[in-house]
């Protein structure tokens, strides 16, 4: 059966404290539902600091999500790692892995917007050797040993749930990410089908000796919405698909590589462009893809539509899945 997921990163633009509020209370909700019927995944990500509210704290999230539900795992898809204190983020997790009994991953990415950098004082410069030292420091504070940190020795307690560690992939779409994860014996997560840094990674495996692999996108990998009637759901909501379209079009630089990358300038574009899809039921089904990404509260979409798209998603097309 593919692997099934809702995203959210709750973004809404023009929010009050009192809509956002109600928008992540839905999510929660939507993760619960999802649990109860058979979703396999929960995925969330990390921004600070855009105009329309997107998500900053996805541990806090992935924390109510994995105490609203029993089953379904939450990915952090992803953590930019050289804003977290090592040491802090090291806790946060165990104590995540331990409440949801190895429920939660994260793949930690190096980020690519300089803001995100200067709002947190962090010298961008030093991104690369900042992630190595968080991922060294991940997997040496989950062991409960002592071991050296910044000129001092240190230990953290409790120990995670997971053996020998909780999940950590290395996400991103550089050689220095494949490299890095090869060194580390973690899973490489890149941010798009790309065939080269994945086969770099699998050759510094054998260099480096250690055990790892390749999480390697589909060349396929739109982001869904389902509707019974696609043509009035484009013409009604289709501005909530491309404002998300545009403002990660406007923050990606022409280097960075991702699977949601989209040229479209209007809505029309984006629909003939394949990146965001509004299918029924019975076209996603038909899909074939090892990996289905429903986006249910896309660019602030309502939650009442919201609750319609993923209603269809679990009711008709993860059985339809598995039978």
């Amino acid at each position: 059966m593919p692997v099934t997921a809702v995203r959210f990163n709750l973004a809404e633009p023009g929010a009050t404290p009192a809509s956002l509020s109600a928008r992540y209370q839905a999510a929660l909700e939507m993760a619960a539902y999802a649990d109860e019927h058979g979703v396999t995944t929960v995925q969330t990500e990390e921004h600070h600091g855009a105009d329309d509210n997107w998500l900053p704290s996805p541990f806090t999230f992935a924390g109510a999500v994995l105490g609203a539900t029993r089953r379904i795992a939450v990915t952090v898809a992803a953590a930019i790692g050289p804003l977290h204190d090592p040491l802090r983020l090291a806790e946060e997790i165990a104590v995540l892995d331990l409440l949801s009994g190895g429920r939660l991953v994260t793949v930690a990415r190096i980020g690519y917007r300089p803001e995100e950098y200067a709002l947190f004082g962090v010298d961008r410069r030093r991104r690369g050797r900042l992630q190595d030292e968080l991922l060294e420091t991940l997997l040496k504070a989950w062991t409960g040993e002592e071991f050296g940190y910044r000129g001092r020795r240190v230990r953290l307690t409790p120990r995670p749930y997971t053996e020998p560690h909780p999940p950590l992939l290395v996400g991103g779409s550089s050689r220095a990410a494949a490299r890095r994860a090869a060194r580390l014996g973690l899973p490489f997560f890149p941010g798009a089908h790309l065939p080269e840094p994945a086969g770099y990674d699998e050759e510094r495996l054998a260099e480096y000796g250690t055990e790892g692999w390749t999480m390697m996108p589909a060349a396929e990998n739109p982001l869904l919405h389902l509707s019974e009637d696609p043509d009035r759901t484009w013409a009604e909501y289709g501005g909530h698909f491309l404002h998300e379209a545009r403002t990660y079009a406007s923050w990606k630089s022409g280097g960075t590589r991702s699977a949601v990358r989209s040229a479209a300038a209007t809505v029309r574009d984006l629909r003939a462009e394949g990146v965001y899809r509004v299918l029924t039921p019975e076209q996603c089904v038909r899909l074939g893809l090892d990996g289905l990404v429903l986006h249910a509260l896309v660019g602030g979409m309502p939650p009442a539509e919201g609750w319609r798209s993923l209603r269809l998603f679990a009711e008709r097309v993860v059985p339809a899945l598995a039978g």
